[in-house]
Parts: C-alpha cells; structure tokens; sequence
C-alpha cells in the first residue's frame, strides 16, 4: 500500500519544501495537494515549480490535486465565497470553470493525474437548474482536463448532488463518460442506513467508476476526519470492499482533519498518528 497524505491536514498553513521534507520523513511517498490558494497558490507558476522540484527533491509523487471549494484566498475556507461547477448564475459558473481551469493548468508545470473535485457545497440540494449548470461546466472541464492529461473524479459528499446514486445517474444522462469517482469512505459511512451496510450502499452504485479513494474515520454523525480505527467504520470490510472493485488496486489517500489551537498536537505529532493508523490498517491485512 503506497502511503499517500492529504496536505488537508496542514491546509491552514503555506505548502513548503519543510513541510513535504517532514511528511517524506513520517514515511509518505505520495500526497494529494489540497488546492485552496493560500496554501497552495496554484496561479503562481515559481511557487508551482518550487513544489516539483521539492516533490522531486524527497522522491515523492503527486497522486492528485483538490479542487478548490472558495474563491477566496483565506484560510478560513469555510467562510469564503464558494466555488462550485452547480452556479446557477451564468457568470459566476464562468468564473468557477475559468478558476478550475486554472487549477488544471498546474499539470504544464507539475504533472499530476487525476483532480478531485465536489458537485457542489456540504449542502447542495438536488435542484435540475443546478444539475444543468454542473453538466454544462464539466462538459468544458473535462474536455479541457483530457488535454491536460488529468482525470476528473467527482467525490461523493454528504448533500443531495454528492450521493452516489445521485453522481451516478448524472455520469450516465450527461454521458460524460470521461469522468470518474473518488470514493469518500468517510463520507460514505455518513449515509443514511444502519451503520455497518453505509460504506457497501454508498458504493455499489459507483463501484465501475471509482478511480481513487479517501480514507478517514467518524462516529457516524459528523465529518469529522479522524485517523483510521479512531471512529465506528469497519475497515477491513470497507478496504475489502474497495479492494473488489473493478478496476484493480485503487490510490487511497488518508484524508486528515488539522488539529489546532493551544492544545492541538504539533504537526510532528499529528504525523506520527496519521503513520501509526496507516500501520494499523496494514497489521489488519489490508
């Protein structure tokens, strides 16, 4: 299993060459960038460079960049004007598919396969206005990410546009057939349903799409982003599941949620425990 890290655990700090050279050090060879511009400043064609070359420098691999979610360049994500393919106003839905195009364009300088993005915010109801402005705006990006040599994997959220029977019937109206699926588990096991049966129902009906996975951990009720065994999933039945799927070994991506304030654990200590649920997985035979 190759280890692969989310840089979402360190998002509210800038990407640099010491924060990759500790990830490298904790035993991670490959990340997922976590593409929100005052982290990472996909736009700025030196800083871009800066990271391949670190990335060279510490024998890593980009496995994957994340899509941006807010315009803004704050830290505080969540309290920056979303950016989202489901824009219902034409001219926002432009300047979103322009900015993620953006964001696509980083392959000139950094190559990177496959881009993760979401259909739309935490809550994004089923609205046909809404699902018409996605098909319009993934019809440009995935043309212009075939180019690019990128993947667009769309990822299953919580909200109605992010069910997976919800991606699923949309990849096969549009017949967007370039797309695929980055498979949330974490996300998953907050589907509705008894709690053992969330991840299996999540994912059969995707299970010929999924290109890549997200592993993290919750207690059923809250995206809570813990390390693997610190939450209720059952892992080696949600791996096994993975691992049957059709399209052979997946790139996992453990998908952490910073700690912080005056108590938080120190980043070395947050890496140590993301290392140490990733040993656990595999004493597990998985």
């Amino acid at each position: 299993m190759q280890r692969t890290l989310s840089t979402y655990l360190f998002v509210s700090k800038k990407l640099t060459r010491e924060f990759l050279t500790q990830v490298r050090g904790a035993g991670f060879a490959a990340v997922e960038i976590f593409g929100t511009r005052s982290h990472f400043d996909y736009l700025n064609k030196d800083e871009v460079r800066s990271i391949r070359q670190a990335l060279s420098d510490n024998q890593m691999q980009l496995t994957s960049l994340h899509a941006p979610t807010s315009r803004d360049l704050s830290v505080n994500r969540e309290g920056g004007s979303p950016l989202s393919v489901t824009e219902v106003e034409r001219v926002r839905r432009i300047e979103a598919m322009d900015e993620l195009k953006r964001v696509i364009d980083v392959a000139e300088d950094l190559a990177f396969p496959r881009l993760i993005l979401h259909m739309g915010g935490s809550r994004e109801t089923a609205d046909p206005r809404k699902r018409d402005a996605a098909f319009s705006t993934l019809e440009h990006l995935t043309l212009h990410a075939r180019h690019a040599g990128v993947t667009i994997c769309l990822e299953n959220t919580t909200s109605e546009m992010g069910e997976t029977a919800y991606l699923r019937a949309f990849v096969d109206e549009t017949r967007l057939t370039g797309l695929r699926i980055n498979f949330d588990i974490g996300h998953a096991h907050l589907t509705a349903g008894p709690e053992p049966e969330r991840v299996a129902k999540s994912l059969e009906p995707v299970r010929d799409l999924v290109a890549s996975a997200h592993i993290h951990d919750n207690h059923g009720e809250k995206d809570e982003h813990l390390p693997p065994y610190d939450g209720t999933i059952d892992w080696p039945a949600a791996l096994k599941l993975l691992r049957e799927a059709p399209n052979g070994v997946l790139p996992l991506t453990l998908e952490l949620k910073e700690k912080t304030g005056l108590e938080a654990p120190t980043f070395a200590e947050q890496l140590a425990a993301a290392a140490k649920s990733l040993d656990r997985l595999e004493q597990n035979g998985t």
